[in-house]
């Protein structure tokens, strides 16, 4: 399947139809010289795929331009890196390799990053991140004697991690990770309806920019929270503990909007489907216009967002 055929299969099912042959998709500045694509590849994508989908589906997407690939240990209990490691052996030199850990202690810190490398082919991560720093606890816990932060910078200093990082769903624990060491990159929620009605997201952009910190988003075709005793087993996104923006015109101006927040690149929900959605999308993005954007947050009143400040 060649780069017309990959397009035209994010138009299927409920997501929309229509599909027409895409340039290469944009790549921005994260840090140094290094470029990456605009839509990266969460991992999750290949949890519950056949070791063969799997390497067709990064293939597919190499060709397409994307270089951004970003993994965690937890994604279906390691299987997201077992599949990910096969799938991206012949493109490892080309492409951008983040990975993340829980462990708040450097002896956990490190045994899981052993792990990680192995599991994934690969001798050195590019960019190595405290996954979900959800507390100021957690912050505490990273930064104190014994911390996962001493294996971050000891990893440094062995090459074994070029970068480093980390991801947030609290406002509080980001900034208080931001104002903490000078990290490369901050992985955060940036969402229109998060924005919108929760004043979630814009302070941690703010004081990322301030730090030279580079701004990687998360969440960008999010809508709201499923419905009370919601099965999700039985809804087109499984694998998305929200319920994502389905409709493609809403779903452009979604992404539209989080690419035009002074960000990198955006690593869309991890279901497939979305995923190709979002390619096809990013591959004609245009920034939004303050009119639009205007519309867009006015739109977003009365949801429900899956965070708030």
């Amino acid at each position: 399947m060649r780069r017309r055929e990959f397009l035209k299969t994010a138009a299927a099912g409920t997501l929309g139809v229509g599909a027409s042959a895409a340039d290469t998709l944009p790549r921005r500045r994260y840090r140094d010289n290094v470029e990456l694509s605009i839509i990266g590849f969460g991992g999750i994508v290949v949890v519950g795929l056949e070791q063969q989908e799997a390497n067709r589906l990064v293939a597919e997407s190499v060709e397409l331009g994307v270089n951004y690939f970003d993994v965690a240990p937890s994604y279906g209990d390691g299987e997201a890196e077992v599949k990910l490691g096969a799938a991206l052996q012949p493109y490892r030199k080309q492409v951008f390799l983040a990975c993340k850990t829980q462990q708040r202690d450097a002896a956990g810190a490190r045994r899981e990053l052993e792990r990680s490398l192995e599991r994934l082919r690969t001798d050195h991560f590019d960019l190595y991140q405290h996954h979900a720093v959800t507390t100021l606890e957690d912050v505490e816990r990273i930064f104190a004697p014994g911390g996962a932060q001493e294996l971050f910078l000891k990893a440094r200093e062995e090459g074994k991690v070029r970068y480093l990082g980390f991801s947030a769903h609290s406002v509080a624990a980001a900034l208080a990770m931001l104002d903490r060491f000078p990290f490369d990159s901050v992985l955060f929620p940036i969402n229109f309806v998060c924005y919108s009605q929760g004043n979630f997201g814009p302070q941690v952009v703010t004081r990322a920019r301030e730090k030279g910190a580079a701004r990687l988003a998360l969440k960008a075709l999010a809508f709201t929270r499923w419905p009370k005793g919601t099965d999700r087993s039985k809804t087109a996104t499984p694998k998305t503990w929200y319920q994502p923006v389905t409709d493609e015109k809403l779903a452009e101006q979604a992404l539209r909007f989080t690419l035009s927040e002074d960000i990198t690149a955006a690593i869309p929900p991890g279901d497939d489907k979305l995923y190709r959605l979002a390619l096809r999308l990013a591959a004609r993005f245009r920034p939004l216009s303050a009119e639009e954007r205007k519309e867009l947050l006015a739109r977003a009143a009365g949801v429900e967002p899956i965070f708030r400040a």
